[in-house]
């Protein structure tokens, strides 16, 4: 009955111990035969005994803990070169592990695949922070990066940067770059940087073959993850991300709002100034705007605006919109081709001529989605996943706990492996 509510198998219950301190311990040995010597074959003899603890799961709501009384082996045989050896039994606990192989497995799930924080499961099983954090680290090394099949073919490939951590007295900004399958949302590796040697790297390790299945390549105006797309993906077509290009155009409309505001009144936004009043009508779609707000916008702009470049802009984040309300590629690159042109007269506002200067440069892959279809909206929601990650464990500072808790999170390992695989 002991050996069935411990449930560990080939093990012979030795004693329980309710201890003052509020764990239960189990004594255990194994019950395995007698081993020879891996050199020369001959029965080893028993040399002795030693008591290895080991975090088990909770035991009637209990922390528990496996007292394992392993049995350290000899050669009887003189000139044997062998000498003496521990038994192991990865059922029981893998080696230098501190917790026993099934609580190992329990505590990745938690922690991988429930994104729980490591020290809730720490509390929970009256452990050390690094006793969970070490096992989460070696089953799920294992079970991301031991697994050929996590990923297939993938046919458009996303990347997008996300904070890894502030770092140092300066509190510098540490980025990591994702790559993202964008048709199946999920996310394939973490690499350290937002430059383009480290996404580089890790599309030459995926070898030719695999790099000549992704069709379209997703990215944000990006320079260096264009040049990574188009020299290590060369058949590829790049996609410039609608949001990422519209959003470019409301930026450079409210930077325009705040040169004039300055320009005009010789303050920041106050909330009775014209300009302030109307900041949010200006980054509203055209279409949404009632016959009242857009009154009330062109009355704002008349009374703030007595240049017009804010009335140009606006004017010229709609024409930016008004693109991606057809689907046909020729029509998509001439239309950019003409409004960049035209965003660069000497009368239009600087805000305009630096838009029109971007368009241009990204004329090719803004034209692509009209082909494709595709964006770059799944990577952002892989990063809303990896974001959630890091809010459970209150931020990292190693990048291999972030790079391997993010993949167990928003990932998709096979789950089914994890009572299969051994830990690294």
């Amino acid at each position: 009955m002991c050996e069935l509510l411990v449930g560990l198998p080939e093990v012979h219950i030795l004693g329980v111990d309710d201890q003052v301190n509020g764990f239960l311990c189990i004594y255990i040995e194994s019950t395995a035969e007698r081993p020879g010597c891996a050199h020369c074959g001959v029965f080893a003899q028993l040399k002795d005994r030693s008591a290895v603890e080991l975090v088990d799961l909770p035991c009637f709501g209990r922390p528990t803990r496996l007292i394992w009384h392993k049995c350290r082996w000899k050669c009887p045989e003189r000139s044997c070169p062998v000498g003496s050896w521990t038994e192991e039994n990865q059922r029981i606990g893998a080696p230098r592990m501190a917790m026993s192989d099934r609580a190992g497995r329990w505590v990745t799930e938690q922690v991988g695949r429930y994104a729980r924080s490591v020290n809730e499961i720490a509390t929970e099983l009256g452990c050390d922070w690094h006793t969970v954090n070490d096992t989460v680290i070696a089953y799920g090394t294992a079970l991301v990066d031991d697994d050929p099949q996590r990923f297939g073919t993938v046919e458009a490939l996303g990347l997008d940067e996300v904070l890894f951590a502030r770092v140092g007295p300066w509190r510098r900004q540490e980025f990591s770059t994702q790559m993202v399958d964008v048709k199946m949302g999920q996310l394939l590796d973490v690499v350290p940087g937002r430059s383009g040697a480290e996404p580089a790297a890790w599309l030459e390790r995926q070898g030719k073959q695999w790099r000549d299945t992704v069709r379209y390549a997703t990215l944000d105006l990006s320079s260096p993850y264009r040049k990574v797309l188009t020299t290590m993906l060369p058949d590829a077509v790049v996609v410039a991300d609608p949001f990422h290009v519209v959003k470019l155009a409301n930026t450079k409309l409210d930077e325009c709002r705040r040169r004039v505001q300055n320009e005009t009144m010789g303050h920041r936004g106050h909330k009775a100034d014209p300009l302030y009043r109307c900041r949010r009508l200006l980054t509203k779609a055209e279409e949404r705007l009632s016959d009242v707000g857009k009154e009330k916008l062109m009355g704002l702009l008349r009374a703030g605006d007595p240049r017009g470049d804010v009335a140009t802009m606006w004017e010229a984040k709609e024409a930016v919109r008004e693109l991606y309300t057809h689907a046909d590629p020729a029509l998509a690159l001439e239309w950019v081709e003409q409004l960049g042109a035209d965003l660069q007269d000497s009368d239009y506002p600087i805000e305009a001529r630096s838009l029109g200067r971007t368009l241009i440069r990204w004329k090719h892959q803004i034209a692509a989605w009209h082909e494709a279809q595709v964006s770059n909206g799944p990577t952002e929601a892989v990063n809303n996943l990896i974001k959630r990650v890091k809010r459970a464990a209150f931020g990292f500072t190693s990048f291999r706990n972030y790079r391997i808790r993010s993949l167990l999170y928003a990932g998709k390992p096979n789950w089914d492996l994890l009572t299969t695989i051994a830990p690294r």
